[in-house]
């Protein structure tokens, strides 16, 4: 148990996908303009990585390396991920039209997010068993919306600011994102277990 406490904390806060890692860049200042599309996009991204994690693992598992196919991994993965983005964008474009008009073309971008298909291949990488990948994929995906989220919070403040001309729109947001990476290296000093 305390484990799989340890990869939670580390993948969300230590090893964070988008601060420590830099994957899903795109999706992260691209949707970071408000607190509520980039809690959408962060729910989005729990269950696609969370879904994803767990399938990629079953295949992986009982598919893949038995069969000695483990140089399909990518493609495989790829696939799986596209599908279960399609499912999150039909179920937003029927139910939640306003926050699947708010994500636009990052929705479907979250198919190419490489913080995705990092998550299930640093899954078989690491050598994860079924629970372990289940939880650094949820630990990724909740790292993740942490920092969109609080990208956001920073970016709706700023908003009112006077911020010199040069360093408006692209090059604040991309200044304060790297603050924010300083700041979640603090949580590498941490010593679990």
């Amino acid at each position: 148990m305390v484990d799989l406490l340890i990869i939670a904390i580390s993948s969300a806060l230590v090893s964070n996908v988008v601060l420590s890692q830099f994957l899903g860049i795109c999706s992260f200042v691209g949707v970071s303009k408000k607190v509520s599309t980039s809690a959408g996009m962060g729910g989005a991204v729990i269950f696609v990585i969370t879904i994803a994690s767990i399938v990629a693992s079953l295949i992986y598992e009982f598919v893949l390396a038995p069969l000695g196919l483990d140089w399909l991994n990518t493609i495989v993965f790829i696939l799986v991920i596209a599908a279960l983005v399609q499912i999150v964008e039909m179920f937003l474009k029927k139910c939640m039209v306003s926050l699947y008009n708010a994500l636009g073309v990052y929705l479907p971008l979250i198919t190419t997010n490489c913080a995705v298909l990092g998550v299930a291949l640093n899954n078989v990488q690491y050598e994860y068993n079924f629970i372990q990948s289940v939880v650094n994929g949820v630990g990724t995906a909740v790292g993740y919306t942490i920092s969109i989220v609080l990208l956001a919070g920073i970016r709706e403040h700023m908003e009112g600011n006077d911020i010199p001309y040069n360093f408006q729109g692209s090059p604040i947001v991309l200044v304060t994102a790297g603050l924010m990476a300083i700041a979640f290296f603090g949580f590498s000093g941490l010593q679990l277990g």
